[in-house]
């Protein structure tokens, strides 16, 4: 087992959150050629929505990328990611993507997942939703949308990297 020591400052509320009154569940299924990106950001817009929970109930890509994000060497920061992997065709076991806004204003999805590479081995890290794409036969997700709140990226000043932070809907 591993510690690791945030680099920044420490804050004694370490995990921010907020309450919504209202969230909706809903499946989607994501479809096949879609980047994954994109197969979750385009049902989440037509439905007005900026934060949301999302399992992914595994399936097939035609290619999987993804990085892992172990301790920065440097300790500049909590964790330095690394240069994409390619999985090529994979099976996703079971994933988690959360939806939010990123620095710049626009959708941004954060997955993190199990999956079988190409090559057969097992792995897990953060899927690279843009350059990820689904397989023949669509990925049904599990969404809950956060109706009262939204998730948008922000520097954290303990890890020192930009973190999905809840704020209220404007």
């Amino acid at each position: 087992m591993r510690t690791l020591q945030h680099p920044g400052r420490f804050d004694p509320v370490r995990i921010k959150s907020k309450h919504s009154d209202s969230a909706r569940h809903f499946r989607v299924t994501l479809q096949p050629g879609k980047s994954l990106y994109d197969g979750l950001v385009e049902p989440m817009r037509a439905a007005n929505i900026e934060a949301a929970s999302t399992t992914i109930l595994g399936g097939w890509y035609a290619e999987l990328n993804y990085c892992v994000a172990p301790p920065d060497p440097q300790k500049e920061a909590i964790v330095r990611y690394s240069a994409p992997i390619y999985g090529g065709e994979s099976y996703m076991v079971f994933g988690n993507a959360t939806l939010g806004v990123s620095m710049k204003g626009t959708p941004m999805v954060h997955c993190h997942a199990a999956f079988v590479r190409e090559d057969g081995a097992l792995k897990g890290g953060h899927i690279i939703p843009e350059t990820t794409i689904v397989g023949r036969d669509g990925i049904s997700v599990l969404v809950t949308a956060m109706d009262d709140f939204v998730l948008r990226q922000a520097y954290d000043p303990e890890t020192k990297i930009p973190l999905f932070q809840p704020f209220a809907r404007t």
